[in-house]
């Protein structure tokens, strides 16, 4: 069994596993608001005590915010401070070139109220476009909120390994690294992960399961064509497939992760994400549920303890893959555009 917890910033611990919150906004169709606040605190008492949404997320701050308040009035407010809740500030892609103090200020101002909450516990900062200068200053000015008590932790989201390194330097105190990282794609560690040991930065993982390719529904299974896949996070993942050395490497990849799962007694997503787990500076895996047994499945993944023979196997395929290459998330940026639509899509899932 892995450890369950881990202590992100000194007297401030997170769950191994933190429930995703994408899923539940707007952009996903029609939300069960009562639902969703019940599968939520089923999340909770099932270990998964840290959840991830954005300030564009429609409705989603809402919901976590309802579900804190449900346990407070439920069980105390002892209880309800177990929940510990990371947000996204992102700003608008045609703010960037005058962003200002006051700006970031009210985007965390309306951050707390749907939070209902006087702190946020951790506030990750994701920026378009690096050829607009400005995201040094505005890490600066969150970071003064942090020191004016209104938000507890600052972190980054998708920046790469130069410019996460130009935050740091201007005395930035990261404490954590939102990005994506897989058995299929290991950029963070080419020089990212580095850099993040040296500045005791840790590293909070999506995109574990790539999507859903990473489960059984995918092994044995002929390639797909990109326009019939469902979703555009399928699109994107597909991408990264292809960068990993195509579709019949996908196939053996599956196929170890199946022989791993199936000597665990679990599934493919859970040995995929458990590997995430065990790589240098992360913290934890950020992982999406459509439901409440979903959510309590994901749980599962603190439980276990890959061996010496787990390792061997996955490395095999591994080592057999051409990429993906370079740094986190350059490939996107590039192939799609300087602002990255799909990443456009996945973050801004909607402002209300």
């Amino acid at each position: 069994m892995t450890e369950k917890s881990f202590e992100l910033s000194p007297g401030y611990t997170i769950s191994r596993v933190i429930r995703g919150g994408w899923q539940l906004a707007g952009g996903h169709g029609a939300i069960d608001r009562q639902q969703a606040v019940t599968d939520l605190i089923a999340t909770f008492d099932a270990g998964i005590r840290t959840y991830d949404c954005a300030d564009i997320y429609t409705g989603v701050e809402e919901l976590i915010g309802a579900a804190r308040l449900r346990l407070a009035s439920e069980r105390g407010l002892d209880t309800a401070a177990k929940m510990k809740v990371h947000t996204k500030l992102v700003p608008d892609l045609e703010r960037l070139a005058n962003i200002s103090r006051d700006y970031v200020r009210g985007i965390v101002d309306q951050s707390l109220r749907r939070l209902k909450t006087e702190r946020l516990d951790l506030v990750q900062f994701h920026w378009w476009d690096y050829a607009v200068p400005g995201y040094v200053d505005a890490m600066g000015w969150l970071n003064d909120l942090r020191l004016e008590g209104k938000v507890r932790n600052v972190g980054a989201t998708n920046f790469d390994t130069p410019h996460l390194a130009e935050i740091l330097a201007a005395g930035v105190p990261l404490v954590s690294q939102q990005l994506q990282y897989s058995v299929l794609d290991q950029r963070p560690a080419n020089s990212l992960a580095t850099l993040a040991s040296q500045n005791g930065v840790s590293l909070l993982c999506y995109g574990s399961v790539a999507g859903g390719f990473l489960s059984e529904r995918w092994l044995d299974v002929a390639e797909p064509q990109t326009p019939p896949l469902e979703n555009r996070s399928l699109v994107k993942y597909k991408l990264i497939i292809d960068d990993f050395g195509g579709w019949d490497l996908f196939q053996e990849l599956l196929g170890a992760l199946k022989a791993v799962a199936d000597r665990h007694g679990v599934d493919i997503a859970t040995i995929a994400s458990a590997w995430v787990l065990e790589q240098p500076q992360v913290a934890a895996v950020i992982v999406g549920a459509r439901n409440q047994a979903h959510a309590l499945a994901n749980a599962g993944i603190m439980d276990v303890a890959l061996d010496a023979e787990d390792r061997a196997r996955i490395a095999a395929v591994i080592a057999q893959s051409s990429g993906p290459l370079g740094d986190v998330y350059t490939l996107e940026r590039d192939r799609h555009g300087r602002h990255g639509s799909i990443m456009h899509y996945n973050l801004n899932a909607g402002r209300n």
